[in-house]
């Protein structure tokens, strides 16, 4: 727990909710004349018993359970990287999920930017997979010469014939990824699809219910056909945009021909000063 980074958070965070808007009477006599809610007004607005709020603002109240700290979230309005901090600072480590449940479906307009300037293939998608910007190169992957809405989708069910080796080399590596996906994110319509015409499939069933433990693709190669360079190798470097969690920016790095090396490079890692 950081008691010193948790109270500013939460008090500064306070005092931006007026009584007024929760219909609470701001105090006219003498007394309180801080701005914003009172310690109590937030036991009463989540129907906490009286103090409990002050206790963890105080940092009195180590290991307070997420769900009280989710609604405390959601009453100041916080976005997903306040989530965050709160969590940290709170309990020492990050958020089971995301705050909301939209968060992951809107990326800043920057990332259309960023993802324009790669010289190779990239693409941003949602938390759902939904491709949301991918420049020129990354359209030329396919063989329509466009990228598909919905690139989970595509890796499944729709672009077998272009993914190389897909039983061995794709599936069994991303269906846990849209497994994992979902235990976050139960109600989520457009995995819940996916995953409906996945275990619809005779020969994707048995795959999906062998489940495994891959939850992300960075770092890994994977045989695949090019549109137009033909067969050969991608390498895929993942990043996430922090104001969107589950989303995913995706650089490809396809190199045409047989793979040379079987095993991953080593780590990088920052030189240390002797």
């Amino acid at each position: 727990m950081n008691k010193q980074a948790l109270n500013k958070l939460l008090k500064d965070r306070r005092a931006q909710i007026s009584p007024e808007t929760h219909g609470l009477p701001r105090p006219t006599g003498r007394g309180r004349r801080a701005p914003g809610l009172a310690q109590h007004h937030v036991d009463e607005l989540l129907g906490c018993a009286d103090r409990t709020y002050q206790r963890l603002e105080s940092g009195n109240y180590p290991n307070a359970p997420v769900d009280l700290l989710r609604d405390i979230a959601r009453l100041y309005g916080m976005n997903e990287q306040e989530w965050i901090s709160l969590c940290r600072y709170a309990r020492g480590e990050d958020p089971p999920g995301p705050l909301y449940d939209t968060s992951g479906h809107a990326v800043p307009a920057a990332w259309a930017d960023a993802v324009h300037a790669v010289q190779g293939m990239a693409y941003v998608t949602d938390a759902s997979w939904n491709l949301i910007t991918c420049n020129d190169h990354f359209h030329q992957l396919f063989d329509h010469g466009r990228a598909p809405a919905n690139t989970m989708r595509w890796m499944l069910i729709d672009g077998r014939d272009q993914l190389t080796d897909w039983a061995t080399a794709w599936a069994p590596l991303v269906m846990p990824q849209l497994q994992t996906a979902l235990a976050q994110r139960p109600d989520d319509k457009t995995l819940l699809n996916i995953e409906a015409d996945v275990l619809a499939d005779p020969a994707s069933r048995p795959l999906y219910d062998a489940g495994g433990t891959s939850i992300h693709p960075d770092g890994d190669e994977r045989p695949i056909r090019h549109a137009l360079h033909g067969q050969g190798w991608v390498t895929m470097c993942v990043a996430q945009p922090l104001t969107a969690p589950g989303s995913r920016f995706m650089i490809l790095i396809f190199r045409p021909g047989p793979r040379h090396k079987a095993t991953r490079p080593p780590m990088l890692q920052a030189r240390t000063m002797g």
